[in-house]
């Protein structure tokens, strides 16, 4: 049994999983609503509510699962990359427990997470694969031949997916997180209603969303208040397929070039409805295979850091109590 704990940005999460791949539990405390009238994480106010909520998350994961602390075989956190704030509270409290315990400690990357979230049971994908993470703060396309590692075929060189969807439902009024306030207005919007650019830099498979955004705020300046309300869910379904057309286009290139026939989604911005949809249409249409995980497994979680540290050595007491968490990309990918 693995006892995973995740506190990267602004959820505290801890999960228990089998070395088999099956979630035994999963638990996810969000600070959401707290950071909403900020517009946005802010990171002393998360990382002072990692302290409150890291241990009864812990609690809750193992009580949920019906394991013991006896039962458990390894402890894993995340080590990096994310607020360096909040990755303290969650990696120092794993290592104690583990230290406590005697028991081998796993540091995993927090974008590895993401990128074998679709191996969890009940249905797991098998490498080789290509798996697409779009999320607040990353976006990027990654091959994994094993999944003990990936690697980075092309990312955005800017704004992560996410983040255009955060900046751009901040820019549209529809509040905080983004992604999810964007999707919903854009159900009753015609998505062809403004022309928005699809950027895609250079020749290889990199992404760009920083112009998208400076696109939609000059049309909005041109817009009067009354104007912004009667068209706001048409800006959000033309900015949300904007962002959709880019990482979809991306997505397929990607397939084509390495000759791959499974496709994962990762992060939170997988959990956008439009992008499901398109992904899983245009892979059906090329004989591609597609898992994408429930939305649970998509946002900032536990239970995939679980799954990373599966495909890892983990560090024996006491090798790892100098090790430190890292705001920054900690593997070699």
């Amino acid at each position: 049994m693995i006892l995973a704990v995740e506190t990267s940005c602004d959820d505290t999460a801890a999960a228990v999983v089998s070395v088999r791949g099956e979630v035994l539990s999963n638990v996810v405390a969000s600070q959401g609503l707290l950071h909403a009238r900020y517009g946005g994480v802010v990171p002393e106010v998360a990382a002072r509510r990692h302290l409150e909520a890291t241990g009864p998350a812990v609690a809750d994961a193992l009580e949920r699962s019906g394991v013991s602390l006896d039962e458990v075989e390894t402890v894993a956190a995340t080590r990096g990359p994310g607020l360096i704030g909040a990755l303290l509270v969650g990696f120092s409290a794993a290592k104690a427990l583990a230290a406590a315990r005697g028991l081998p400690f796993a540091p995993v990357d927090h974008l590895h997470g993401h990128v074998v979230a679709a191996t969890l049971e009940p249905e797991p994908i098998a490498a080789p694969y290509l798996c697409l993470v779009a999320s607040g703060g990353h976006s990027f396309l990654a091959r994994v031949d094993e999944c003990a590692t990936y690697t980075v075929l092309g990312q955005t060189l800017d704004d992560a997916a996410g983040e255009a969807f955060d900046k751009g439902a901040r820019l549209l009024g529809l509040g905080y997180p983004g992604g999810p306030a964007i999707d919903r207005a854009a159900r009753d919007g015609d998505p062809e209603a403004f022309a928005f650019p699809r950027s895609a830099p250079g020749d290889g498979l990199d992404l760009s969303f920083s112009g998208l955004k400076t696109s939609l705020l000059y049309r909005i300046r041109d817009m009067g208040p009354e104007q912004l309300d009667a068209r706001r869910g048409d800006l959000a379904a033309s900015y949300q397929r904007a962002i959709v057309d880019a990482l979809a286009a991306r997505t397929i290139e990607a397939l084509e070039r390495e000759g791959l026939e499974r496709l994962a989604l990762g992060g939170g911005v997988a959990a956008n409805s439009e992008l499901r949809e398109r992904l899983r249409s245009e892979c059906e249409a090329r004989g591609v295979a597609v898992w994408v995980p429930p939305r649970e497994l998509c946002t900032d979680n536990a239970a995939m850091i679980a799954a990373a540290a599966r495909f890892l050595e983990p560090m024996p007491y006491p090798d790892y109590l100098s090790l430190d968490a890292s705001a920054r990309l900690v593997s070699a990918a």
